[in-house]
């Protein structure tokens, strides 16, 4: 074999020397271990091109060129997650945009392996070291080069923010990756596939691409310490973060303090901390919370504080630090709430005004709903009796009737006029005849039942709906309120004695349903024969 063959081989082993040499040369954080893994896909593709030269077995050839291809559909979706991991933009990682990321490769690499009628791949001469690409080929080109271009994309993404020197620095250094390798793996298809009836083969062209973007990023790693960001970070998180963060080991020794706290405590690395300090004399509530921090270090304390000295109130909590069930120490948090307690106390004032209206809008929507009601029992009721109107008795009367029908149950009117009434006003004047009206309808509704319904027809008439009432029960009641009404003496002042009135009584039943005519009608027409008849007397009408 010429020196040729051995190029890509040469590139593996650089490659799995940089791999050996990251490994050994830094303490291994998250991001290192995703890059390592990141590399060693990477170092796969030379391995692969290597070894397809090494054999004469058209499989073992052809499993290479596969696996080969496979290797940098992984590569090139594991840029895109590179890229999103390193540049921070967290928002790509969702499950659903991952899954559709991961999809094209996916099919891509099935394809590759399936190979369905030589479509991705055929061999020249019997063998795969040299090789003929199909059209399915040229669709894995399109899905790799989409892929870049949405590596590309979450970078440009990343540089559009307001980043730090050290994140945009570690962007760049992707962006310089990305293009590097991509230049070459172009170079490689222009050279080796477009113009390869023209051209000799040029082996190594993506191999060289992938070892020179490795370089980037070994090179950063360890000159610039890119991937050490959440270390060097922890500072800058802990001096820029809104709280004030105290760390202590075990023996409450203080290990850490941001700049939060510095104007208010002057400690230092390795002093001791007395939680005591931190408040001022008088403190309410202290006591207690100290008596927790000491005793029972292993549980999360926190109290709420004026401090006076500062003119602000604070949040302090206190939590372990626990290391494989063990406590190593504990993180004392302070965070400013005045802001909070200001817009508590505004919205408690708030709160207190609007009870206060709204105390106010109850008692006014009581006072409106008793006038409603008082205006709707006018509307129903005669100013001078009480007792229902003859409006309130027709709208009644008519939804009643409706159900009676329907359900065929008997019931019974009653239309009642005040026998020689207008001798009464003659004889003892009009404030007298209203007494003799009132005393009659006080007769009247004692002797009624609950469930029937008086109502003033006009003047001195009087109308009562008797429902769910036979005839014969109808006309003993109607006998009865007759009688009493004759025996009842009205007294009315300035009179030598008591007055006594009689009734005439039309009298209506509704036994038959069939017929359809007007009730006021026909219980009037009753009335007045009774008027007729002599008055004080009942006429009745059955139908």
């Amino acid at each position: 074999m010429g020196f040729v063959v051995w190029i890509d081989l040469i590139l593996f082993f650089v490659l799995f020397a940089l791999f050996v040499y990251i490994f050994v040369s830094v303490n291994i954080t998250n991001l290192h271990k995703v890059y390592l893994a990141f590399h060693f896909t990477m170092m796969i593709w030379p391995f692969c091109q290597f070894a397809v030269k090494t054999t004469d077995n058209s499989t073992y050839q052809l499993f290479y060129v596969k696996a080969a291809f496979v290797d940098s559909a992984l590569l090139s979706t594991g840029w895109i997650f590179f890229t999103i991991l390193l540049t921070g933009q967290t928002r790509f990682l969702r499950r659903r945009t991952m899954l559709l990321l991961s999809v094209p490769a996916v099919l891509a690499s099935a394809g590759v392996i399936a190979n369905p009628h030589s479509w991705f791949v055929q061999p020249v001469n019997g063998g795969y070291i040299q090789r003929t690409y199909g059209p399915f080929f040229w669709l894995f080109i399109t899905v790799v080069i989409i892929q870049v271009i949405i590596s590309l994309y979450v970078i440009s993404a990343a540089l559009t923010q307001n980043l730090v020197p050290r994140v945009r620095t570690q962007v760049m250094l992707v962006l310089k990756g990305i293009l590097t390798v991509t230049a070459f793996i172009l170079l490689d298809i222009l050279l080796n596939v477009v113009l390869d009836r023209y051209l000799p083969v040029i082996p190594g062209m993506t191999s060289l691409g992938i070892l020179l973007s490795a370089s980037f990023f070994v090179v950063s790693i360890n000159r610039d310490k890119v991937f050490d960001i959440v270390t060097i970070a922890h500072q800058d998180v802990m001096d820029t973060i809104g709280h004030g963060i105290l760390v202590l080991d075990e023996h409450d020794n203080v290990v850490e303090i941001n700049r939060f706290l510095s104007p208010y405590m002057h400690l230092h690395r390795g002093e001791p901390f007395d939680i005591g300090i931190i408040f001022p004399e008088g403190t309410p509530g202290v006591e207690s919370f100290i008596q927790a921090y000491r005793e029972h270090p292993l549980e999360r304390s926190e109290i709420e504080i004026f401090h006076t000295f500062i003119q602000r109130y604070l949040n302090i909590q206190a939590a372990p630090i626990m290391i494989s069930g063990s406590r190593v120490g504990r993180i004392v948090t302070f965070q400013d709430i005045t802001e909070l307690q200001r817009l508590i106390h505004e919205t408690n004032h708030q709160n207190k005004i609007l009870q206060e209206r709204n105390h106010s809008l109850i008692e006014v929507q009581k006072e409106l709903f008793e006038t409603n009601r008082q205006l709707q029992q006018m509307a129903v009721t005669d100013s001078l009796t009480g007792c229902y109107n003859r409006h309130y008795l027709t709208q009644h009367l008519e939804d009643e009737v409706i159900q009676n029908r329907e359900a065929h149950i008997s019931f019974a009117l009653i239309l009642l006029d005040i026998d020689f009434f207008k001798t009464v006003n003659d004889t003892y004047g009009h404030l007298a005849g209203d007494e003799v009206i009132c005393q009659t309808v006080e007769v009247l509704k004692q002797e009624l039942r609950p469930t029937d319904v008086l109502a003033r027809y006009g003047g001195e008439e009087f109308i009562v709906y008797m429902p769910d009432t036979r005839e014969s029960e109808a006309l003993r009641l109607a006998e009865h309120v007759k009688t009493q009404v004759e025996w009842n003496q009205i007294a009315i002042a300035n009179t030598a004695g008591p007055v006594s009135v009689t009734i005439s009584m039309g009298l209506l039943t509704i036994n038959d349903f069939s017929r359809k005519t007007s009730l006021f009608e026909e219980v009037d027409q009753a009335l007045y024969q009774a008027k007729h008849k002599g008055r004080n007397r009942i006429v009745h009408i059955a139908r």
